[in-house]
Order: C-alpha cells, then structure tokens, then sequence
C-alpha cells in the first residue's frame, strides 16, 4: 500500500490513519460527510480505502471506489493486515462487550498478556502489542460488512437477533455480515457458536456452547445470558489453551461493564439499574429475564427497524408492573404494549421517566432502564444515556 484513503474520521478512523502513517504510508482522510460526486477526486491513485463502521457501504466514496476495483475494508480488516497476534473475535448480536472484556480477564487470570479492543472499546488499528500477546476483539456487523482476510483464531458467535435492519434492511444481509467472521478460518482454527445453530462457513474446528453448560465456577453477573455469555467465553478460552482454573478464578471476580445491568444505586429499598447497551428488543428480553423483583421498566428512544410484540410478550411474563416510555418509538411501543395489556405512561423524556418510575417504585422493586431501542433521538450514544440516567438517579430527591 502506497496511499490509502480513510473515510470517516472518530475513533477507528483516527487509529487506522495514524497506524498507516507510522509505517510511512501516504494517508487521504475523507470526514463521513463528505461523498458527493464533487468528492471523488479523493479517490484518485488510491490502493485501499478504509471504511469506518459508521460509514454505510452505499456512500458515494466507497461505492465509487468498488465502482474501480479499489478494495474496501474496514478499519479491523486493517488490522488484520497490520498485526500478526493471534486474534480471538467475538460477534453476536447481544453479549459482545461483556464476552470480550470477560475473556480479557480470564486471559489476564492465566497470566497470557493480552489487549482488548474492537466495536465500542480502543480500534485495533490503535495497538501496539508485543507479538506474544493475544488480541481480543469485539466485532460488529457493521465491520464485518468489510472483511477479506480476517482470520480470527478462535471465532465465537454468540447470538443471532433481528438488529440494525435499518442499515442492513433484511435480516439474512444482517446474518451474513456476523457470519463473515468464520469466511477465512482453517481446520487449526476454532469457531464457537450456540448450541444447535446450523451452518456456518469456513473450515474451522466447531465447538457448541449453552447457557446450561457445566462451568468451572458460576458467573458473578447476573441473568441467564450472561451464563450463556460465561459458556461461550469458557469455551473460547479453553480452545486458547486456557485452563479452567484461571477461567474459574475470573467467572467469580469478573464484575462486568458499564451500561449492562449496571446497579448505579439503591434508594429506599429500590433498585436502580442501567442497561442502556439494550438497544434491541432481544437484548431487553434478556434484562428482563434477569429479575424476579416487581419492575418499573423505561424503554423507548430512536428506531431500527424492528417490531415490538415479542418484546411485548416478554414484558407480560415478566414482572414488570409498569413501562415508562420516551423517545420517537414511544408511539409504536405504546402501541404493543396496550395490545397485550401492559399498563405504560408516555413520558417523553428519560428524566421523567426516571421521575415517575421512582415515585412509583416500592421497596423490593428494580428500576430498570433497557430501552430495546437506539439512543441518537436524544442522546449521543448510549453510553451517553446510561450516564444521563445514573445522573437522574443520583439527584433523586434533591
């Protein structure tokens, strides 16, 4: 690679141009805004154009540049090209972030010197690692979209939901983004996927997992996923030549990641819990089966394409006393719900909602923020909600 173009400019973006630059490569960084057909001069004597993952693959410049044969891949392809660490990826559509972390302290248990990078944590393109050390990497659709010759290790396929079908549009697109992941592994490698999924491509050594595995110790976290998430990182690290009792030793320490049934407080006997990383229905599920306290659940925010009646049916088996909803799919959620007979307020706002449910809520109870929908209606990302929310509880009464 003599020149490379890098389109879209956060966080991966910055790693993939500043990485490329430091082994002398002539580096042309397009904003994600740009793209009109007056931009297309950017991909003149261009080799590879490196796509960040907030960059649909239908705009203008990588659509021109597959127009010219030029290769497209993601900033994790890059990585994949740049570094020669054994990688053990992780996708799915829910569990990614906590597996990933989970599996970096099960290696660091064992005393394997290991880095964790990916979706929502440091690009991978921003490692520097000694070539000893194991990469653990979160991956999304939304990278995977773009792989050629990523060939993860060990590959772990968590779960497989109806997610961002307002990029992909269909859910097979969806599936065979994440099962990409698989495309380039050989017989040496491992794939780890749910118990009874069917078939996968590449040629990978296959390894089954289940949320009712015998584990060497039980997960500190709470909820069946993440026993299910404890199976799928045990086996992975197992396949990494891991022991069970280093596994055992993080699985009891491990305390999980922010935004992820979070308990950001009690007040007065009520629990206070953060899960804005629910931005889908099957992960809002998963937080509802978590509990067998009486719930006050705020769900709503900024819409992807999905349907809300299996989550309506969930929250009718749950014990979800009422649902507090804000944001644009406040209407259609509304909707679901009142079909299936689930009392709910519309509160528009998430500090109202945090208002009402705490008003509501007795001792014993949980109040739970699981959206089941994306946060850029009102908020930055959801890690921006998750803090807004922690904030609104904390000045609860004062």
């Amino acid at each position: 690679m003599r020149r490379v173009l890098v389109v879209g400019l956060a966080r991966s973006g910055e790693a993939a141009a500043a990485a490329l630059a430091e082994r002398g490569v002539e580096v042309v960084a397009a904003d994600r805004r740009l793209g009109n057909d007056g931009d297309l001069w950017l991909l003149d004597g261009v080799d590879v154009v490196v796509k960040s993952p907030g960059v649909p693959g239908e705009a203008p410049l990588p659509a021109a540049a597959r127009e010219r044969d030029i290769p497209v891949w993601s900033e994790v392809e890059l990585g994949a090209h740049l570094l020669p660490n054994p990688l053990v990826g992780v996708t799915g559509t829910n569990g990614k972030t906590t597996t990933a972390e989970l599996l970096g302290a099960i290696f660091r248990a064992a005393g394997r010197p290991v880095e964790v990078a990916g979706n929502v944590g440091r690009a991978l393109t921003s490692l520097r690692p000694a070539p000893d050390t194991w990469l653990v990497c979160e991956l999304s659709s939304f990278q995977l979209e773009d792989v050629h010759e990523l060939r993860p290790r060990v590959a772990v396929l968590l779960n497989l939901e109806p997610d961002h079908l307002d990029r992909h549009r269909t859910f097979a697109a969806y599936r065979a983004a994440k099962l990409r992941i698989f495309e380039n592994q050989g017989p040496e490698d491992t794939a780890v996927v749910p118990r009874g999924f069917g078939e996968i491509p590449g040629a990978a050594r296959r390894f089954e997992f289940g949320a009712g595995d015998e584990l060497p110790a039980e997960p500190l976290l709470p909820g069946p996923h993440n026993r299910e998430n404890a199976a799928a990182a045990t086996t992975a690290a197992r396949a990494a030549g891991i022991d069970d009792a280093a596994v055992a030793a993080a699985l009891r320490s491990f305390p999980g990641v922010a935004h992820r049934l979070e308990l950001v407080a009690e007040r007065v006997g009520v629990r206070y819990v953060n899960d804005s990383k629910a931005t889908n229905s099957a992960a809002a599920r998963r937080a509802l089966a978590s509990y067998e306290a009486p719930l006050h659940l705020i769900l709503g925010g900024s819409l992807k394409g999905e349907r809300f009646d299996e989550l309506a049916e969930a929250v009718v088996a749950a014990n979800v006393r009422t649902a507090y909803l804000i944001g644009e799919a406040a209407e259609p959620l509304a909707a679901a719900l009142g079909s299936a007979g689930v009392p709910f307020r519309q509160c528009g706002t998430l500090e109202r909602a945090v208002e009402e449910a705490a008003r509501a809520a007795e001792p014993g109870a949980v109040v739970l923020l699981s959206p089941a929908c994306a946060s850029y209606d009102q908020f930055r990302d959801f890690e921006h909600r998750g803090e807004e929310f922690r904030r609104l509880v904390e000045n609860l009464g004062g």
